[in-house]
């Protein structure tokens, strides 16, 4: 099935005349790269106009090896394309759809002048793009735009979805931002921002609260107050230390200024020196592991990304998989190698749960859905290996010589590490069978015997952990041959209670849970096999293997949050209490098990009458806005005890007018309390059906100047339905001096 979708692909991709036949290797590649953008757009001054005006002139090489008379550019299928200059000659194109998996794009055919190999093209485009709903990639409301690369607002040859590559060229944007601040990559001048390295033209226009920490600026969502000024200096610490800590192995960075930026939508992209990052971390109390891990990535690819193109079959390999490697090895000298065992935990879970269904690492493209779970997981994993199997040193120095060219594909990497080339042939070009296995330590004579096999397509080279009764540990190195067995020998009177086989967890497999003999249990993911019973409400079957888990990854903080809800579902509170507050102590916990452990500090201060401490914490979990349970349960929390609500006037007046806008059934005084294409769905799915909306207001959380969560109680009828009852909260924005609504963040009415 996969090499049948592989062929459709490249006979499509032939097909629309993007691409040609390279005559080295007689593959499918792109005839046209982008050596620069020049962009210049505006966004419209008013959000009800939903158009994002622009005119892109690329600068184009034909990198075919042979004469080229066609061009064929992408765009969003919601852009308008009214004029098309080629070498500044009006040019006549087509128009046609491109369909890719679940996404459609548009193509826009232009004939042009023969170009000869190696020479080059200007190609002007005109469009407006239409932006009907508001998402993390492209959005227009008064309090910000933004235009990530995915949404694919401007014209491009090679798409993301190009197997051997997008493109990444040096861009120059200038933008009308309406009055608000534009933010993108590269040095700004005039109002322009010119990025010199490779990269994929993005911007942002709104408005931030500017903390600049060691040079490095954070633009805060505005109104967050002093704790968001404290969490914006420890980003910015963070990352200033990142980028120290890679200088370290790959050599001197490009001179790209960093930039991070709060968001509402689209955080953990970063490009060129800019990283966004979402509102809610600046009100929680530390750095969650998913910010960490995304920020430290994007500092890893200033220098294989945008300081060095990174482009052909397999880059992904190296955008991803060498960014999180690194990333990784970031994260352990900062925060210990425990921290970043439960980090590499996560990794191997992410990979395995699509392990059995992936293609080879070399050749997997982005079209496929789990292209990022084994790209950048299996491919940390990849390097992680091969740096063990070189060496520190010659790693790092062979990738620093694969940068001064400033373009790396991973052919070029193979050659350089082609001592290892049966070794990256069997973890590039084979899927994934292997599965390491242990058997039961058996008794002979002195000794202890442990069997061993390996079904994977190539010889490993491992250790071998045993603990002993008494509790210490030994280590035993072995090969295992492919497909075979294998054996270890350990030489000790004590008895042994249980081996592991790669406890470093360094070979990705199909299967992680036979690594341990006598097994713990059937799940290579231990998080589910903890949340399992939980779910069930079997605290006590949970809290066993919580601990079990625990003594190999105290870190593991969802654990931990697993077991502290276990316990409390134990009526063990003070046990639970301690357990929650070891999750919010520690170094780098996601930002779900922080909300999940600040639900259950209220939880138990609810039931210990301590109703002031509970109404605090349930409302750090609402306000850090990381799971939609723990919000929800928080809510349930704090109500027990009849917190003030917090709304003013002003938005108990604005429920009043959509409550009656809803039984009015016209839908233009409902859109006219709504952010354009912010919630568009809901206002349809209300309007025209509803006979009874009646909201009354229980609380409002401000999340900023000019953002508030508010959360009410819902009576509602809809036609021909029984009345329905039940909690919902809205998110309102301040806009033009008046509450919008601009999210349904939970709607439990049943």
């Amino acid at each position: 099935m996969k090499t049948l979708q592989a062929i459709v692909l490249a006979l499509f991709v032939f097909a629309v005349g993007a691409l040609a036949q390279a005559p080295a290797d007689n593959r499918i590649s792109a005839t046209w790269q982008v050596t620069r953008y020049d962009i210049n757009a505006a966004v419209p001054a008013s959000e009800t106009d939903r158009n994002l005006s622009a005119t892109a002139v690329l600068q184009l090489l034909n990198v075919s090896g042979r004469p080229a008379t066609s061009l064929t550019l992408r765009i969003s299928p919601n852009a308008n394309v009214a004029a098309v200059r080629i070498n500044d000659s009006q040019a006549d194109f087509t128009k046609a759809q491109e369909k890719l998996g679940s996404s459609d794009l548009q193509i826009i055919r232009i004939r042009v002048p023969s170009v000869a190999a190696g020479g080059n093209l200007n190609a002007a485009v005109e469009y407006k793009l239409a932006v009907p709903d508001n998402t993390g990639l492209a959005s227009i409301t008064a309090g910000g735009s933004q235009f990530l690369p995915l949404s694919f607002w401007y014209p491009t040859p090679n798409s993301w979805f190009f197997a051997r590559g997008a493109d990444y060229a040096p861009a120059r944007l200038q933008i009308n931002g309406g009055g608000r601040t534009v933010i993108s990559a590269g040095s700004e001048t005039g109002g322009a921002f010119d990025n010199k390295l490779y990269g994929q033209p993005f911007f942002l226009a709104g408005t931030w609260d500017r903390v600049d920490t060691g040079g490095v600026p954070v633009y805060l969502t505005k109104g967050l107050g002093p704790d968001a000024q404290k969490r914006a200096a420890e980003v910015a610490a963070f990352v200033t230390e990142a980028r120290s800590f890679v200088e370290g192995l790959l050599g001197k960075g490009p001179d790209a200024p960093l930039r991070i930026v709060s968001v509402r939508r689209g955080a953990g992209y970063g490009s060129g020196g800019t990283l966004l990052v979402e509102d809610g971390l600046f009100r929680r109390s530390k750095i969650d592991s998913v910010s960490a891990l995304a920020l430290a990535e994007a500092v890893v690819r200033l220098w294989f990304g945008d300081s060095a193109m990174v482009t052909d079959d397999g880059a992904g390999v190296i955008r991803e998989g060498l960014a999180r490697y690194i990333a990784t090895q970031f994260i352990e000298t900062k925060y210990g190698k425990d921290v970043a065992e439960v980090e590499r935990l996560r990794h191997r879970n992410a990979y395995t749960a699509i392990s059995r269904r992936d293609s080879a690492l070399g050749s997997v493209a982005p079209l496929d859905d789990f292209y990022f779970a084994a790209v950048a997981n299996k491919g940390a994993m990849f390097w992680r290996l091969l740096e063990r199997k070189i060496g520190r040193d010659e790693f790092y120095s062979t990738l620093r010589s694969q940068l001064e060219d400033r373009r790396v594909t991973l052919a070029d990497l193979r050659a350089a590490y082609s001592s290892q080339s049966a070794f990256i042939t069997s973890m590039l070009d084979q899927v994934t069978d292997i599965n390491l296995q242990a058997g039961l330590p058996q008794a002979a004579g002195g000794d202890w015997k442990v069997a061993l096999r390996n079904t994977g397509q190539f010889d490993v080279t491992v250790n071998v952990a045993a603990t002993q009764a008494n509790g210490e540990r030994l280590s035993a190195p072995t090969t295992i041959k492919a497909g075979s067995f294998g054996e270890v020998v350990f030489k000790t009177p004590q008895r042994i209670t249980s081996v592991e086989i790669d406890p470093e967890k360094l070979y990705p497999q199909i299967d992680y849970s036979d690594d341990r003999a006598p097994r713990e249990t059937t799940d290579s993911d231990l998080l589910l096999a903890v949340k399992r019973d939980f779910d069930r409400q079997q605290y006590a079957a949970a809290e066993k293997t919580a601990r079990e888990v625990l003594k190999l990854y105290p870190r593991f903080d969802d654990v931990r949050v697993l077991l502290a809800r276990s316990l409390l579902g134990l009526g063990r509170l003070n046990e639970a209490e301690s357990e929650f507050r070891a999750v919010i102590d520690e170094k780098l916990p996601t930002a779900r098990s922080l909300s999940w452990a600040n639900v259950g500090l209220a939880e138990v201060a609810s039931r210990t009458n301590r109703g002031p401490d509970a109404i605090r914490f349930a409302t750090d979990a609402i306000k850090g806005e990381a799971e939609y349970g723990a919000s929800l349960l928080a809510r349930t929390i704090r109500n027990r005890h009849d917190a003030a609500s917090g709304a003013d006037e002003s938005i108990k007046s604005f429920f009043t007018r959509f409550d009656a806008a809803a039984i009015s059934n016209r839908k233009a005084e409902l859109d006219a309390l709504a952010v354009p294409g912010d919630v568009n769905r809901f206002i349809s799915g209300v309007s025209g059906q509803t006979t009874q909306w009646n909201t009354s207001v229980l609380h409002a959380d401000a999340l900023d100047a000019d953002s508030v969560l508010v959360e009410a109680s819902l009576t509602v009828k809809l036609l021909n339905r029984e009345p329905e009852t039940g909690p919902a909260v809205f998110r309102l924005v301040r806009s033009g001096g008046t509450w919008k609504l601009s999210g349904v963040e939970i709607f439990e009415v049943r």
